[in-house]
C-alpha cells in the first residue's frame, strides 16, 4: 500500500494495519493522535517532560497491546486517550509516592519548621484524598469526563471531541458525576464533624 493511500484510511482501518504490525500505520496513528495525547497528559500533570514521557509510554503500550483495540467499544481516539489518561494517573500516583518517600527522608527539623503551613498542607492532602476516593466511586465515563474538565482543563466541547461523544452526553455525565461527588463529599464532611 502506498504512503498516500494509507493516509486516506479511517482510524479503524489504520488500527487494523497496526494490529498486523505495520510501522507506517503506527506512525500515522501517532501523527493523528499524538498531539491530543500529549495535550491531555500535559494538562493533567502540568509538566512538559512528564507529559512527553507519559505520551511515549502510552504509545509504546498501544504498540504492544495493539490487538486489544475493539471498534465496537468506541473510536480509536477514545481508546488512545483512555490509555493516555490511565498512564497519566499512574504517573501522578508514582510522583505522589516518590514525593512522600522524599519527604520521609528529610530532616525532622525541616518537617516541623512551619507548623501552620504543615497543618494546612495536611488538611489539603486529606481533602485531596477524599476527592480522589469519591472520584474512584464514580462510573468510568463520569469520572473521565470530570477529570478531563477539572484536571485536564478541557471545555465541554473539547471533551466531546476528545471522547467522540455528543456534547449533551458530556454535559449530562458531568452533571450526574458532580452531583454524586457533592453528596459523597458532604457525607464525608458530615462524618468528620460528627
Amino acid at each position: 500500500m502506498a504512503v498516500a493511500d494509507i493516509r486516506d484510511l479511517a482510524d479503524e482501518e489504520v488500527m487494523q494495519l497496526v494490529g498486523e504490525g505495520s510501522p507506517r500505520a503506527f506512525e500515522l496513528l501517532y501523527d493523528r493522535h499524538g498531539p491530543a495525547a500529549f495535550s491531555l497528559a500535559y494538562r493533567m500533570v502540568g509538566d512538559r517532560v512528564t507529559a512527553e514521557d507519559v505520551s511515549q509510554e502510552a504509545f509504546l503500550s498501544i504498540w504492544r497491546s495493539r490487538m486489544r483495540y475493539d471498534a465496537s467499544r468506541g473510536s480509536v481516539r477514545t481508546w488512545v486517550l483512555g490509555i493516555v489518561h490511565n498512564r497519566t494517573i499512574d504517573a501522578l500516583r508514582r510522583g505522589s509516592l516518590h514525593e512522600r518517600r522524599r519527604e520521609s527522608f528529610e530532616g525532622i527539623e525541616e518537617r516541623h519548621e512551619a507548623r501552620e503551613r504543615t497543618d494546612v498542607e495536611a488538611a489539603r492532602r486529606e481533602e485531596a484524598r477524599s476527592v480522589r476516593s469519591a472520584l474512584d466511586t464514580l462510573p468510568v465515563d463520569q469520572r473521565r469526563t470530570i477529570e478531563l474538565a477539572y484536571f485536564g482543563g478541557f471545555s465541554h466541547s473539547q471533551i466531546a471531541e476528545l471522547l467522540d461523544e455528543p456534547i449533551g452526553t458530556i454535559k449530562g455525565r458531568m452533571r450526574l458525576g458532580l452531583d454524586k461527588l457533592r453528596h459523597q463529599l458532604a457525607d464525608f464532611a458530615a462524618g468528620e464533624f460528627a
